[in-house]
C-alpha cells in the first residue's frame, strides 16, 4: 500500500486531534484540552514576565539577552501599538489592557508550535472570548466618555438628514457587532489552519519513513528518502507558524486598539 493511501485517515485523526476533548468533567463542564494548555500558556506568560521584572530591577541598565529582549518586545507594544495608535493622551490607561492581549496570544502560540500541544487560541470559545473583551472594553470606553445614550447617538455622525441617518445608525451598529465576529474568526482560523497545515506534513513524513523501519528495500530507503523532504517543508513550515502566531497577535491587539481610539476620542 503507498504511504499517499493511508494519508485520508491519518487526517481525519488529525483533525479529530484538534477537536475539543474532555481531561476532566466534559466539554461543556470540565477541564478540556484546550483548557489545560491556555493554563499551560498563561502560567508561562506570568513567568516569563515576572523573572524579566525580578531581573530588571536588579539593575539601572538592562543587562542580558532575556532582559532586553523582552524589555524590547514591551517597548514595541507601547511605541507601535499604543502611542502610535491610541494617542499619547490616553495610551497608559490602556497599554495595560493591550500588552495583556498580545503576550497572551504569543504565549498560546508559542505553546501551540511544541509537538503534542494545542494553542488555547485553537479554538473557537477562547477567541470569542478574547474579541467579547476587547469589544467590551471599548464599549466602555465610548460610554465613558459620552454616556450609554451618547455613544448609542454616536454612531450616527451628526449633520446626516433624517431619515439617512436612521440608516446609517443601523448600518454603524452592524458594523461595531461584526467588530467582535471578525476578531474572533480570523485569530481562530489563522491557528486553526497552520496546525492543520502542519500536522499534515508531519504526517506525510512519518508515512514516507514508515515502511523503512517494517524492513529494509530500495522502494523502503527511496520513500524514506522522500520523507526528507517533508521534513524540511515541515521545519520551513514550523517557523512560518511562530511567525503567524506573533503577526496575529500583532493584528488583534491593533485591531483593538484602533477600536479604542475610535472610542475614546470619537473619530
Amino acid at each position: 500500500m503507498s504511504p499517499l493511501d493511508k494519508l485520508p485517515e491519518e487526517i481525519d485523526s488529525l483533525l479529530d486531534s484538534f477537536m475539543s476533548h474532555a481531561i476532566v468533567g466534559n466539554t461543556t463542564v470540565g477541564l478540556t484540552t484546550y483548557t489545560f494548555w491556555l493554563a499551560v500558556a498563561l502560567i508561562l506568560m506570568l513567568v516569563v514576565l515576572f523573572v524579566f521584572k525580578k531581573k530588571q530591577s536588579a539593575s539601572l541598565v538592562p543587562q542580558g539577552l532575556f532582559v532586553n529582549g523582552v524589555e524590547y518586545v514591551v517597548e514595541f507594544v507601547r511605541d507601535d501599538m499604543v502611542k502610535s495608535i491610541v494617542g499619547e493622551k490616553t495610551w497608559k490607561k490602556h497599554f495595560p489592557f493591550l500588552a495583556a492581549l498580545f503576550f497572551f496570544i504569543c504565549a498560546n502560540s508559542i505553546i501551540g508550535v511544541i509537538p503534542g500541544c494545542h494553542p488555547g487560541t485553537g479554538t473557537i470559545g477562547v477567541t470569542a472570548a478574547l474579541a467579547l473583551c476587547s469589544f467590551i472594553y471599548f464599549i466602555v470606553v465610548g460610554c465613558k466618555r459620552l454616556g450609554v445614550i451618547g455613544y448609542i447617538k454616536s454612531l450616527a455622525p451628526e449633520g446626516v438628514a433624517f431619515p439617512i441617518n436612521i440608516l446609517v445608525w443601523v448600518i454603524e451598529l452592524f458594523s461595531t457587532f461584526l467588530r467582535l465576529i471578525t476578531l474572533a474568526v480570523r485569530l481562530f482560523c489563522n491557528m486553526f489552519a497552520g496546525h492543520v497545515v502542519m500536522g499534515a506534513f508531519a504526517i506525510l513524513a512519518s508515512l514516507f519513513f514508515e515502511p523503512l523501519l517494517q524492513g529494509f528495500s530500495v522502494v523502503a530507503f527511496g520513500q524514506a528518502g522522500a520523507s526528507v523532504f517533508w521534513v524540511a517543508i515541515l521545519i520551513v513550515i514550523y517557523l512560518v507558524e511562530i511567525m503567524v502566531g506573533i503577526i496575529q497577535a500583532y493584528v488583534f491587539t491593533l485591531l483593538s486598539a484602533v477600536y479604542i481610539q475610535l472610542a475614546e476620542n470619537g473619530d
